[in-house]
C-alpha cells in the first residue's frame, strides 16, 4: 500500500538482498512497459505478491526466475505471452480478477500445482488444460461468465474424470450465457452428442432424409400414388372444362340407368347375358356401354367420366380379368370418386368369378375395401338361380329416368 510505480526499479532494489524470500508489493501503482533493460531480482526470492497493481501482459518478462509462489490478482493481464522467461520452480499462481479469456498453458510453468484464475473473462475454458499441466492438483476457475454451449461440454466432463481438482465445484461454476440458461450450474447443463457434433448431425440428417425418401418412394410405388395423382388431375381438368362450357350446355344429365365396366375378356358374358337380360322385356334398362356410347374425339378418360356422371348406377363385372385391366381400374376410381363426392349409393358389384386375394394388386385397395363393406351379386352357375339374380339386379337399378 505504497506508491511504487516501476516494477523494474523494485526488482533492482531487491537484487542485493541475499536472504530475501518473501516480498509483498500489493496495492501499489506498479507498471511494467516491457523495456529492453532486464529485471534483476534477488535469487533467494520464493514468494512474491503483486496483486492490485496496474500490471499488464508484459509483467511476465519481469519476474524472479526462482519464484515458487506468485500472486498477480486484480491486475490488467489479458494474455500470457509465449516465449516468456520460464518459471521452472513456480508451484502456485494466482491470476484471479484479470482479463484472461482462457486457461493458460503450462509450457513455462513445469512445476505448477495450484492455479487460481477466478473472476476473469473465460467463456469456454480449454478442456486440454490438464494435459498441458499434468502436475496441477487444484484449479480454481469459478465465477467466470461461462457460455453454456457445445464447446463447454468437454470442460464439464473434466470434473467426472479428475475427481475433485476443480475447486469450488459445482456452486462456483454457473452459466452466464445464453440468457435462458443464466444461473444454471454447469453440472446441470447437458447437450446430446448429436447436437454438438456437426458432422454426426449432418450424417444423421442425411441418413434420415434418405430413409424418408426411400419410404415415400416405396409407398408411392406400392400404393401407386403417381397414378392417383394423374387420375385426380384428369378429373379436375374434365370438371374445369365442364365449368367453362357455354351457357346453353347444361352439363351431364342422367341418360342411362347404369354404366357397365368390365374386362374385354369378359365381353362375351356381358353381350350374351347381361345386356340382353336387362335391355329386353318389361322394365327395360338403358345401359351405357363404352363400345356404343363413347363420343369419338374425346379422350378415353373424359368419356369414362362423362358416362359415369350420366348414369344412375355403375355396374362392375368383377373377375380375375377385371383386376388385370388398366381401364377397369380407371372406371372404378372415378365411380368411387362419385360415390364419395355426391354421397350416393351408385355402385353395383357383380362377382362373375371368384377373385383370389393374392391376384388383387396393391393399387386395388379400394376394390378390396368395397368388397369387404358392400354386398355384391354373385353370378350363379346353376340356371335355376339366375332368374332371382336378374330380379335382384333390376331392383338395384330401378329408377325412372327424365
Amino acid at each position: 500500500k505504497n506508491k511504487f510505480e516501476s516494477l523494474r526499479k523494485v526488482s533492482f532494489m531487491t537484487s542485493r538482498m541475499k536472504s530475501l524470500k518473501y516480498l509483498d508489493m500489493s496495492n501499489n501503482l506498479l507498471r511494467h512497459d516491457g523495456a529492453d533493460v532486464k529485471c534483476q531480482w534477488a535469487e533467494s526470492l520464493s514468494e512474491l505478491d503483486l496483486s492490485s497493481n496496474q500490471l499488464a501482459d508484459a509483467v511476465f518478462e519481469c519476474l524472479p526466475v526462482n519464484i515458487k509462489k506468485l500472486s498477480l490478482q486484480n491486475n490488467q493481464i489479458s494474455n500470457i505471452p509465449r516465449g516468456m522467461v520460464k518459471l521452472e520452480s513456480l508451484e502456485e499462481l494466482n491470476l484471479a480478477s484479470n482479463r484472461l479469456a482462457d486457461l493458460p498453458e503450462c509450457s513455462g510453468f513445469a512445476s505448477l500445482q495450484f492455479l487460481n484464475i477466478e473472476m476473469n473473462s473465460i467463456l469456454t475454458p480449454s478442456a486440454d488444460f490438464f494435459q498441458s499441466c499434468p502436475r496441477v492438483r487444484e484449479l480454481q476457475a469459478g465465477h467466470n461468465p461461462f457460455k453454456c454451449s457445445c464447446e463447454l461440454q468437454a470442460f464439464i466432463g473434466l470434473e467426472r474424470q479428475l475427481g475433485g481438482k476443480l475447486f469450488g465445484w459445482p456452486a462456483a461454476y454457473v452459466c452466464e450465457y445464453p440468457e435462458g440458461l443464466r444461473g444454471t450450474e454447469l453440472k446441470d447443463f447437458h447437450l446430446s452428442r448429436l447436437a454438438c457434433n456437426t458432422t454426426l448431425l449432418l450424417v444423421t440428417a442425411l441418413l434420415l432424409t434418405l430413409v424418408l425418401v426411400a419410404v415415400v418412394a416405396f409407398l408411392c410405388i406400392y400404393l401407386d400414388v403417381p397414378w392417383y395423382v394423374r387420375m385426380t388431375w384428369q378429373w379436375t381438368q374434365t370438371k374445369r372444362r365442364a365449368w367453362h362450357n357455354p351457357a346453353g350446355d347444361q352439363g351431364p344429365v342422367l341418360q342411362f340407368h347404369a354404366f357397365i365396366s368390365y374386362s374385354e375378356r369378359d365381353s362375351l358374358w356381358v353381350k350374351n347375358e347381361l345386356i340382353p337380360n336387362l335391355e329386353k322385356g318389361e322394365g327395360c334398362v338403358q345401359l351405357c356401354q363404352h363400345e356404343r356410347n363413347f363420343i369419338p374425339g374425346k379422350s378415353i378418360v373424359e368419356n369414362i367420366i362423362n358416362c359415369i356422371e350420366k348414369s344412375y348406377k355403375s355396374i362392375f363385372v368383377l373377375s380375375p380379368n377385371f383386376v388385370q385391366s388398366e381401364w377397369c381400374h380407371y372406371e372404378l376410381y372415378f365411380a368411387h370418386h362419385k360415390l364419395f363426392s355426391e354421397n350416393s349409393n351408385s355402385l353395383i358389384l357383380i362377382l362373375l368369378e371368384p377373385i383370389p386375394p393374392y391376384l388383387i394388386p396393391a393399387r386395388y385397395h379400394k376394390l378390396k375395401a368395397l368388397m369387404a363393406k358392400r354386398t355384391y351379386l354373385e353370378w350363379p352357375k346353376e340356371r335355376s338361380k339366375r332368374a332371382l339374380f336378374w330380379a335382384n339386379l333390376r331392383a338395384a337399378i330401378s329408377i325412372n329416368l327424365p
